[in-house]
């Protein structure tokens, strides 16, 4: 899968060598050096599903940066990775009760950051496809047609007077309000009332 990843990296090194590998892999990478000029490429770039966030940077850290992109919710899910050199359990709790939904620790191994990132893109495509299933479901529901309240009946010919005040066969108004198709048969009791034919 071939995705937009912000990356957050003060440390040239770093990030030089998370931009390689990244387009390695065939992303498209979009390159910050502090948090808030990370924030403003997020925000200008609604493309951007990943976020690669340093946790210690000039300017906005990382948490701060993860917070305000989990707060946007005018836009599709963003996974968000923590790099980070604290690897006390604390440090690890913080990062993802502020959203964040991995962590790497620094110095981070390439094998563990592309096994990481994929499983990322699962996460993503999944929500993708529950996306797509709820658009799909209220475009259904929107065709949807129910019939509700009292409807006045005929007590001996059983026709349907609608809101004109006029008046239609059962068959007619049901299938003018629902979405149900009539076929024809005989019940029992009216079979047996049928005169026998020579």
């Amino acid at each position: 899968m071939r995705a937009k990843v912000l990356i957050a990296e003060d440390d040239a090194i770093s990030r030089k060598l998370l931009t390689a590998s990244l387009e390695k892999w065939g992303h498209e990478v979009l390159v910050s050096v502090g948090g808030n000029e990370a924030l403003e490429a997020f925000r200008a770039d609604s493309s951007v599903q990943m976020a690669i966030l340093d946790w210690m940077m000039p300017g906005m850290e990382g948490p701060e940066v993860c917070r305000q992109i989990k707060a946007a919710d005018d836009r599709p899910y963003t996974y968000v990775i923590m790099l980070t050199a604290m690897t006390q359990k604390a440090d690890i709790v913080k990062a993802l009760s502020i959203g964040a939904d991995d962590y790497i620790a620094k110095p981070w191994d390439a094998s563990e950051l592309v096994a990481r990132i994929r499983a990322g893109f699962r996460v993503l495509d999944l929500e993708t496809s529950l996306r797509q299933k709820i658009i799909d479901l209220e475009d259904a529901l929107k065709h949807v047609k129910q019939l509700q309240g009292i409807l006045p009946i005929c007590a001996w010919c059983h026709n349907i007077r609608d809101d004109s005040d006029y008046w239609h066969t059962v068959e007619q108004y049901l299938e003018d309000h629902s979405e149900a198709q009539f076929t024809h048969s005989i019940c029992p009791n009216c079979l047996a009332t049928q005169p026998e034919v020579e």
